[in-house]
């Protein structure tokens, strides 16, 4: 028997330290390779941080994921609400207000 699993939203610490460091290993690493007095093999060695790069990226990736996903329940959540209000109100009825 399997137990539903309780999908927590991010944090919004997560996602802005998970954006930062998108931009500044991006920025790293772009510096690194174009402005380092270095030679091939190192730029080569450099372009190797493009792992971490793409690491992050997905990070990223997941939390905007993440918040859309929330932002989607919140709002079928809040549709169901109204529509169950609308439902209940008998504008017809003379009796009921």
């Amino acid at each position: 028997m399997t137990t539903p699993s309780i999908q927590r939203p991010t944090t919004t610490a997560f996602f802005v330290q998970s954006a930062i460091s998108f931009g500044l290993s991006l920025a790293a690493l772009m510096i690194g390779i174009t402005r380092l007095p270095v030679g091939p093999w190192e730029r080569g060695f450099l372009a190797l941080g493009l792992v971490f790069v793409v690491s992050s990226a997905f990070t990223l990736a997941k939390c905007v994921r993440d918040r859309q996903e929330v932002a989607e329940v919140t709002n079928r959540v809040d549709k169901a609400r109204i529509d169950k209000i609308l439902i209940e109100q008998d504008v017809f009825h003379p009796g009921k207000v």
